[in-house]
């Protein structure tokens, strides 16, 4: 049952409410509500108890502060721009097509309302993947089965919901273009090896850990556009970057001194018990020896005493 949540939370409809809320409001939007999941999953591991708050403790204060330190600085990164930075690499790269819509000729068929509940929805439903797959992980440990069976089940009900949904049949037509690359990409690098990697260092740190990356997502994809595609970075995509990597140091050295404790709490324990147990072990040992000794040593002088006694006197 929890494979099959899992396939229908990933695959089905993270994926798909996401591109539907994409195509109600735009890109900048749509990854400005994505840049909420290492909120929600930090929520979501506080009430299924997967993650400690203790507020009086170090390391949790700066586990909440690096969370919404991250949120703030994708949300800062996403919505506010400021002046055009000028690289040195940008001079030599002459980029074909601008993939930048123009925000004057905005289309008609914008429904910011119900995009922005269809990314609410997809985010909900990414971060409790992360956390159901958290939980599979315990009983289930084999990441790479796991993310085989995961995607089956995701792809059987999004035919599925396809089927349903979807009533033309040049919606199947697949051709030899960048629809099959994407196709091959989202199914390939998104799902199959985001999913196994994911799980690999959930089963050791949680999901927190993972969503706790998520936000550099957005300084990648800038670095990559402005070498690749010539994009211009502003002032706000500087400065936001700085506090995702800021907020995320803050997650991360929360989460270490936690994984220390943690350490320090129950790696010792097993071993001074098994000291001690040696020690106890020793001394009986010891005391045992000592006492079987000192009886031999006792019934050696007794049968002295004995010989002693019944010896006759010698005659004079």
């Amino acid at each position: 049952m929890q494979l099959f949540v899992l396939g229908l939370l990933g695959p089905v409809i993270d994926q798909n409410f996401y591109y539907a809320g994409l195509k109600f409001t735009s890109p900048t939007f749509s990854c400005a509500m994505s840049n909420m999941l290492p909120a929600m999953t930090f929520v979501m591991a506080v009430l299924c108890r997967m993650e400690k708050v203790d507020i009086k403790k170090v390391r949790c204060q700066a586990k909440v502060v690096g969370t919404i330190v991250t949120v703030a600085g994708a949300m800062l990164m996403t919505l506010y721009k400021g002046r055009v930075l000028n690289m040195v690499w940008s001079n030599y790269i002459h980029p074909h097509k601008s993939y930048v819509p123009d925000a004057t000729t905005e289309p008609s068929d914008k429904d910011w309302f119900k995009g922005s509940i269809l990314l609410i929805i997809a985010t909900l439903a990414w971060a409790s993947f992360f956390i159901l797959q958290a939980i599979t992980l315990r009983k289930y440990t084999a990441q790479l089965s796991l993310t085989a069976i995961v995607c089956f089940l995701g792809t059987l009900q999004s035919i599925a919901v396809t089927f349903v949904m979807e009533h033309n049949s040049s919606a199947w037509t697949i051709g030899w273009d960048m629809n099959l690359l994407a196709a091959a990409y989202a199914g390939i690098v998104s799902s199959s090896i985001a999913y196994y990697v994911q799980g690999l260092v959930m089963q050791k740190r949680g999901p927190v850990f993972v969503t706790a990356f998520s936000p550099l997502m957005m300084i990648i994809v800038a670095i990559m556009g402005s070498f690749i595609l010539a994009e211009k970075i502003y002032v706000g995509g500087v400065l936001g970057a700085v506090l995702i990597v800021a907020g995320l140091y803050s997650v991360l050295w929360g989460k270490y001194k936690e994984y220390k404790e943690k350490e320090a709490e129950e790696i010792p324990e097993p071993v001074k018990g098994c000291i001690g147990n040696n020690l106890t072990t020793m001394v009986i040992e010891d005391f045992e020896a000592n006492d079987v000794e000192m009886q031999k040593t006792d019934a050696n002088k007794m049968a002295v005493s004995a010989v002693a006694i019944s010896a006759p006197a010698p005659k004079v």
